[in-house]
């Protein structure tokens, strides 16, 4: 499994928009300076997230996005899972093989998609900001 850049920035916006959030919306030229990402890949990253209802946008001279729920409420797993796909760590996990029944390694295989997902599941972004990890 290897996250890409698509949801380690992710992440990043939603942890972005999680410490400068608040009552105002938070435009994306901000969070693409603060956070040194392109404003073409943040559009698509942005759109990606609204779409899912992770963040909420706002129109006008004082718009920008904000999160949808509280930062406590958001799990680093939910985030990559929505960006990446999938982080199975092979990809009989997901799809299934026709050597499933006497394949020996898929336990192992199993397992290590379990820890991934307890352990991305067990953080949330307050627990990023507040260097809980």
């Amino acid at each position: 499994m290897m996250i890409s850049t698509k949801g380690r920035y992710a992440l990043r916006v939603m942890i972005d928009l999680a410490k400068c959030g608040g009552e105002a919306p938070v435009s994306l030229r901000d969070i693409a300076e603060r956070q040194n990402i392109s404003m073409k890949y943040l559009e698509a990253i942005i759109a990606m997230l609204n779409k899912a209802g992770f963040v909420e946008s706002y129109r006008g001279k004082a718009g920008g996005y904000k999160l949808a729920r509280a930062p406590k409420d958001y799990t680093a797993n939910e985030i990559l899972v929505l960006t990446e796909g999938t982080l199975a760590p092979v990809a009989c996990i997901d799809s299934g093989c026709e050597r499933s029944r006497e394949c020996v390694t898929l336990p192992l295989w199993q397992k290590l998609d379990s820890v991934i997902e307890g352990y991305l599941g067990g953080v949330t972004l307050e627990d990023i900001i507040d260097g809980k990890i």
